[in-house]
């Protein structure tokens, strides 16, 4: 009588087809996103940096709207960005977490267990290296704990597809599905831990138009015309709430149904991803990016900010936390669990995606901005250390990936010179491949 061997499940399995056709969808979009949102980083520095850089301080402070002060609108540009433009970014946030959780990986508690627990990890760890670090040198600056434990999914997918041509498809499912848990955990803290001045009411009364949308669009009603100012008021309510307008996105993203219809057309939360996917990072990433990385070191102590407790931790948490958290955590899964690593895949290709990882800019900025303010003694800081950290993380993790990249190339060539398959690259036998 046979032996059956019990069930390992796979972490970083291959996925189904349409699972990896909708996968590369999102890595072309988010690679061009990737692009613009360095784009707008390089131009807010070199401007920043410039002759003319009091010019960018008032476009920043520039307020559109000075009489919307009685519903908190008295915001200038780079405010909006931040708490407008964002808003769009996190309702495709809040689309393709609803995907992921009812259609996606994510609803099989098995293919769950290691994105989970690898984004857990990758936030944990980068926030205790900040803690310790900063309580080693007394304490300040303790309110930035969360900064580090972002990942930006657009520049780490564009660094990605930069390096890679056969790097195996699970690892670049793994940074999405790792990405989507992370930024689920990222708006979690950002309502609990940076809502300041809260009223309750507002954020009551943001629930009916909120139901709306919600009622609207499971009846599959997508006029633009109702849809949008519904949006737009539960975005003022949440705003005035005193929690952070950008919840306001997640929220009206988890009304939209994602299953398909009864005909096999593509459920309205993917339709509507592949409309507004663009927008978000196209236009509202790059251009909070263009606002928010402008910091000026003309006549500043550089070495002072480098050396600054705050740049210290946030930098050390991008760069060892991250890699620390969402390797170690992985490992230790597979160590001590039945889930064991896809047969194509090896700790060094991990490795690699833990390092890459620890690219935190939008929400990592968006995090300092809430902690310690505009124009706070840290905000130069931080956005200096965000930008050290993920372009430190960028670089190590094309080391390790390019060198897989080249092993992954020339075993992918040794296979195609070996058509029939008995291990002689047909080159030698005289045949022609």
């Amino acid at each position: 009588m046979p032996q059956h061997t019990p069930h390992r499940s796979r972490l970083l399995s291959r996925r189904s087809w349409p699972e990896a056709r909708f996968l590369a969808d999102v890595l072309r979009t988010e690679t061009v996103g990737g692009g613009l949102l360095l784009l707008g980083a390089v131009l807010a520095l070199i401007w920043a940096n410039s002759p003319w850089r009091a010019a960018y301080a008032d476009l920043s402070h520039w307020v559109p709207w000075p009489g919307g002060a009685g519903l908190h609108l008295d915001l200038d540009l780079r405010t909006w960005a931040a708490d407008g433009l964002l808003a769009i970014f996190f309702f495709v946030v809040g689309l393709e977490l609803k995907r992921e959780f009812v259609a996606g990986d994510l609803r099989d508690p098995r293919r769950a267990a290691l994105p989970v627990v690898a984004a857990l990890g990758g936030m944990i760890v980068p926030a205790l290296v900040y803690l310790a670090v900063t309580l080693s040198a007394g304490g300040a600056g303790l309110r930035g704990w969360a900064i580090p434990t972002a990942t930006d999914i657009a520049f780490a997918l564009a660094v990605l597809a930069v390096i890679s041509s056969h790097l195996p498809q699970g690892l670049r499912a793994f940074l999405l599905t790792l990405a989507v848990v992370d930024d689920l955990f990222a708006i979690t803290i950002i309502a609990v831990f940076y809502t300041a001045d809260f009223q309750p009411l507002p954020l009551l009364a943001a629930l009916l138009p909120i139901a709306a949308f919600g009622l609207l669009v499971q009846r599959r009603r997508t006029w633009w015309w109702a849809l949008i100012p519904l949006a737009v008021v539960a975005w003022t309510l949440v705003h005035a709430s005193g929690v952070h307008a950008t919840v306001a996105g997640v929220l009206l993203g988890f009304t939209v149904p994602v299953l398909r219809g009864r005909d096999g057309a593509p459920g309205l939360a993917e339709r509507l991803e592949h409309r507004w996917r663009p927008v978000s990072a196209g236009l509202a990433v790059p251009v909070f990016a263009f606002f928010a990385a402008g910091v000026t070191l003309v006549g500043v102590d550089v070495g002072g900010v480098l050396t600054s407790p705050v740049v210290l931790a946030v930098a050390a948490g991008l760069v060892l936390g991250k890699v620390i958290g969402v390797f170690g955590s992985s490992y230790l899964l597979a160590r001590f669990t039945r889930a064991e690593l896809d047969e194509e895949i090896t700790w060094a290709d991990l490795l690699g995606l833990a390092l890459l990882a620890g690219i935190g800019f939008t929400v990592s900025l968006l995090i300092g901005e809430l902690a310690f303010g505009p124009g706070s003694p840290e905000e130069d800081g931080v956005k200096v250390a965000v930008l050290l950290g993920s372009l430190i993380s960028a670089l190590l993790a094309s080391v390790v990936l390019i060198r897989r990249n080249r092993v992954y190339r020339r075993i992918s060539e040794r296979e195609s010179r070996d058509a029939d398959g008995d291990g002689v690259p047909d080159v030698y036998q005289g045949d022609t491949v």
